[in-house]
Formats: structure tokens, C-alpha cells, sequence
């Protein structure tokens, strides 16, 4: 079985373009993309969380996914970065981007909880993990990826995803299942 998408949204050859010319290297696979509007188009109305919006490539994946009740928040660090993002989805009402650290944001947000979190960054896996978690509805998933070997990773990263991944099995509130499958990924749904 081949499990290349057979639909990639429509703005992300454009965002892909974008942040090649840019030697941005972090965003999300096709096949982590495809998992995150399957997650999205689960949650009709739902409130979705993206902790690293990069260059817009998983963000335009999860819109993708989204119907037209669905709200996504997207926040990533490096304003430079998210401009390609703005630019290609900034017009559509259902995302409101921040741009700003996302540990800060995490420790700062007083809303409701989400019904999908997506942690693309440190902030909300390697840092603020009980913050992010925290945010997730009952019911909700939290999803992280790049728990494989990645280009740019500091030395001794590969003890902090074991160290993640333990504590994330451990806990009695969310199920997990790690997936041996795109860049690593490991799928989290709060139980209560």
C-alpha cells in the first residue's frame, strides 16, 4: 500500500516553495499533514491548537481538514517564518496566527481547551508539556511529531524523546500509541 496523500491542499505547494527558498527544513510531511486534517475533519467546530506554525505547511493541512465552525490557533517564535504563512492563509477567518514564544503563550492563555493539539515545537513537548497537556479537552488528542532523528537535532536530543516518551506512557490521563511512521510520531487522546 502506498501512503502518499492523494490530496494535498491547494497552498501548500506554494508554502513549500517558500520556505525552500528560505532554507526553512522543520515543516511537517505529507504524511503527518494528511493525520492532522483527518484529526481536524474529526472534530466538526472544534478548537485546534498549533504550537509552531513554521512555514504554514501543517497549518494549511489542518484548515484543509477543518469545517467551516472550526477555529485554529497558530503560534510560532520566529515572525519571519509565519510571514508565509499569513500571506498564503491569512485571509481565511478560521485561523488566528500569534506570533511569539510559544512556552509564554502556553503559561499566558486563559480560554478553553482545545480539541487537537498539535506540538511542532519545543514549546508544548520538550518544554511546558504539563501546560499543553493541561489545555487539551476530554477527549481531545494531542499529537507531536519528529520523534525520529532529525536534521539539526543538539547532541544528546535522542535522551530527551526517550525521557518524553516515557512520561507521556506513563500518565493515567491520556491514552497513547506511538506510530513508527513519518517522522515519528506519537498520537495522545485525554480520558478524562
Amino acid at each position: 500500500m502506498d501512503d502518499t496523500p492523494s490530496r494535498i491542499p491547494a497552498a501548500l505547494p506554494a508554502l513549500r516553495a517558500q520556505a525552500e527558498a528560505a532554507g526553512f527544513i522543520m515543516s511537517s510531511e505529507d504524511r503527518t499533514g494528511a493525520l492532522l486534517a483527518a484529526l481536524a475533519a474529526a472534530r466538526p467546530s472544534g478548537r485546534i491548537l498549533e504550537l509552531g506554525t513554521g512555514a504554514g505547511e501543517g497549518t494549511t493541512w489542518l484548515l484543509s481538514g477543518m469545517d467551516h465552525g472550526s477555529r485554529l490557533t497558530s503560534v510560532e517564535l520566529d515572525p519571519a517564518v509565519q510571514t508565509f504563512a499569513r500571506e498564503q492563509l491569512g485571509a481565511d477567518p478560521r485561523v488566528t496566527f500569534v506570533s511569539g514564544d510559544g512556552g509564554t503563550w502556553l503559561r499566558d492563555f486563559d480560554g478553553p481547551p482545545f480539541d487537537l493539539v498539535f506540538a511542532d515545537t519545543w514549546p508544548g513537548k520538550f518544554t511546558d508539556l504539563d501546560r499543553a497537556l493541561a489545555l487539551v479537552a476530554p477527549g481531545g488528542t494531542y499529537l507531536i511529531d519528529d520523534l525520529f532523528p532529525q536534521p539539526g537535532w543538539p547532541e544528546g536530543h535522542g535522551a530527551s524523546v526517550g525521557r518524553l516518551l516515557a512520561e507521556l506512557d506513563e500518565r493515567e490521563d491520556f491514552r497513547c500509541v506511538r506510530l513508527a511512521w513519518a517522522s515519528g510520531l506519537l498520537m495522545a487522546v485525554r480520558t478524562s
